[in-house]
């Protein structure tokens, strides 16, 4: 799929590759020798991106349905953001945790602000979801109890403290043994739940929506039974907002259209709109005070740059009325795709939906909408992940739910013209 506006022309690339052979295949081969092969092979080679929108090196354009994971929050190369970041690195660019910076302190208290934690409350400041999951595992460790529950399917992350709260053995055999403790219960189940539970137990680590299981939403019923059982039993309650959090739902944070408000959040992802930065929030002053000096830290933790296009994510989500618009795209959405032939469900809020299909197909999809210009991601074999920028507009969104409608109408006409071949 391309587009009238004019690509880079991938120039640095030719000099490796031979005439004819596209930019995107020398680039990819290039990868394939300088980077290590953890994440497979790359789809495309990306160059540029605006708005909603991305291109790869032979000029192909694509709607970014995946926001790169839910990170670019206000999509790409927003020229607020990248302005916020141009300025600050023209003035500091960073400075260690000996010192303190005004983006590093106006980013904590506007995170005490949004998330609305009481009096006595604190952020620590860091790079990634990982990073904020493994602080709030070491904090978890401060309260002197060592059990720790997680939810069957949950990602945490893959730093070993985190690995060791993600539930997919896939993920943590290969590292084992990992930090002792960590047991899963049944995501929704509220008397496994009660039966896990006892005065032992240290911390409950809960994602609102289990984006890598799927989509799956935890019930206002569980949330709220997780709240009042570890008050009772002296738990904390730890969120897990790394995905969720920033807007992604159509509000600042899962947790609050629940009502709910645990003891400690973590957050990354769409806090830096494309820039790594992390935090976790410790609400209230005995559980912000657990961690004392010396006992955790990371060199680039509240870095000014970091600071500053979070600052820059966090005023454009508020002064452009973004919360409201991801609720009304959102609902647009799952209204539409919910109606197509095929679809068995549309799960999740806001700008975080997962496309439940009627057959186990979603990575034939996504190669398929991949082709068409549309990057989604299959998170299990029937579930199709939307993640877009919280910009995304009603007319973009239409676009891939017109092309999803004719892919699975067309899927399902040439099933019934084999069908009916096979009987003749």
């Amino acid at each position: 799929m391309t587009d009238d506006l004019e690509p880079h022309d991938g120039s640095e690339l030719s000099a490796h590759g031979e005439a004819g052979t596209s930019h995107g295949a020398v680039g990819l081969k290039r990868y394939e020798h300088a980077l290590m092969g953890t994440y497979g092979v790359p789809q495309r080679l990306l160059t540029h991106g605006q708005g909603s929108y991305v291109w790869d090196a032979d000029g192909n354009r694509y709607l970014d349905l995946l926001g790169g994971i839910a990170v670019n929050a206000l999509g790409h190369a927003d020229p607020e953001w990248a302005g916020a970041i141009a300025t600050q690195a023209a003035t500091l660019g960073h400075v260690s945790n000996f010192f303190a910076t005004e983006p590093q302190i106006r980013l904590a208290e506007r995170l005490l602000e949004i998330t609305g934690a009481p009096t006595g409350s604190r952020v620590f400041l860091c790079n990634s979801g990982t990073e904020a999951n493994e602080a709030a595992f070491k904090l978890s460790r401060r309260t002197g109890r060592t059990r720790i529950l997680a939810l069957v399917d949950a990602f945490h992350g893959r730093s070993t403290g985190a690995l060791a709260l993600t539930h997919k053995a896939a993920y943590r055999e290969p590292f084992a043994p990992l930090a002792p403790g960590v047991e899963w219960i049944p995501a929704n189940d509220i008397a496994a739940l009660e039966e896990a539970m006892g005065d032992d137990v240290a911390a409950l680590f809960v994602e609102p929506v289990q984006g890598e299981a799927g989509v799956i939403p935890l019930t206002h019923a569980y949330l709220s039974a997780a709240r009042e059982l570890t008050r009772r039993h002296g738990a904390l309650l730890i969120a897990d907002e790394v995905q969720t959090g920033i807007g992604r739902t159509g509000t600042w944070l899962a947790m609050q259209a629940h009502g709910i408000q645990p003891d400690v959040v973590t957050l990354a992802k769409g806090l830096g709109g494309g820039f790594p930065v992390g935090a976790l929030v410790a609400y209230g002053p005995e559980v912000a005070t657990m961690l004392g000096k010396g006992q955790h830290g990371t060199t680039f933790g509240g870095n000014p740059l970091a600071a500053a296009a979070a600052l820059a994510t966090l005023d454009a989500i508020d002064h452009r009325g973004l919360l409201a618009h991801v609720k009304a795209v959102g609902e647009h959405l799952k209204q539409t795709i919910g109606a197509i032939p095929g679809v068995a469900d549309v799960r999740g809020d806001g700008l975080l939906l997962g496309i439940a299909l009627e057959e186990q197909i979603s990575a034939e999809v996504a190669a398929a909408a991949l082709e068409a210009g549309f990057i989604i991601n299959p998170p299990s074999p029937d579930t199709i992940r939307l993640a877009p920028s919280l910009t995304l507009t009603h007319e973009e969104a239409d676009t891939f739910v017109s092309w999803l409608a004719g892919h699975l109408a067309g899927r399902a006409a040439r099933t019934s013209d084999a069908a009916e071949g096979s009987d003749a």
